[in-house]
């Protein structure tokens, strides 16, 4: 090729690139789990004090200073976010979830001030209720999960053990199951920890974690 043709073709590129549309940085961008998983964390390690028998029994509302001020917000958050930059997928999740921790301090105020005409002698099966009913919508979420990493999974199984060893341990009356359950919370703590950190390498540049091969593939 001549020096002409080289010119021509290097003219051509440079036209080119100049005719695509740049981006345009935006407040749109950026990844709703920085945001969605640290309030999760949190949320759970209280719930997880909670069950294990960190505060005295009677006291099923200690956590929920954090769990409306900042779980529940903070999914809300992240839902939204990720609506907005079309990551369904991510919003579904962060949103039901946003709904899960909502009607969990609902309940939980329900009882103590007597919301609902609920009465004493039907407050285990209204526990066992909400339990159920969400026990079977993170199962559903779980089985999304098959075709992401296995850490994704590991986290929803996690969350689908812990809630049934409360719906167990509510309609047993066992402290036992409710102690077990807590720490079954403390380990999808850590399971959310680990997402935290891969998330946060990626957005400061690293390359992020291992979080294991997808069971479907």
């Amino acid at each position: 090729m001549s020096l002409s043709e080289t010119d021509a073709v290097g003219t051509a590129s440079a036209a080119h690139a100049k005719s695509r549309p740049q981006a345009t940085p935006g407040p749109l961008d950026g990844d709703p789990a920085l945001i969605g998983v640290p309030t999760f964390v949190v949320g759970s390690i209280a719930l997880g004090l909670t069950l294990v028998g960190y505060v005295p029994a009677g006291t099923a509302g200690a956590p929920l200073a954090i769990i409306l001020a900042a779980t529940a917000l903070g999914q809300l958050i992240a839902a939204l976010w990720a609506a907005a930059l079309g990551q369904s997928a991510v919003a579904a999740v962060f949103g039901v979830f946003t709904g899960f921790w909502l009607s969990y301090a609902v309940l939980v105020l329900g009882l103590l001030h007597g919301w609902f005409g609920i009465t004493a002698d039907t407050a285990t099966r209204t526990q066992a209720l909400f339990l159920i009913s969400w026990l079977a919508t993170v199962v559903l979420l779980t089985v999304s999960t098959l075709r992401l990493p296995a850490a994704f999974t590991v986290l929803f199984t996690l969350i689908d053990v812990a809630l049934a060893l409360v719906l167990f341990a509510t309609l047993n009356g066992s402290a036992t199951l409710q102690t077990a359950a807590g720490y079954t919370v403390f380990a999808f703590v850590a399971v959310g920890v680990y997402l935290f950190l891969h998330v946060t390498s990626l957005a400061t540049g690293g390359r992020g974690l291992p979080l294991g091969r997808p069971a479907v593939g």
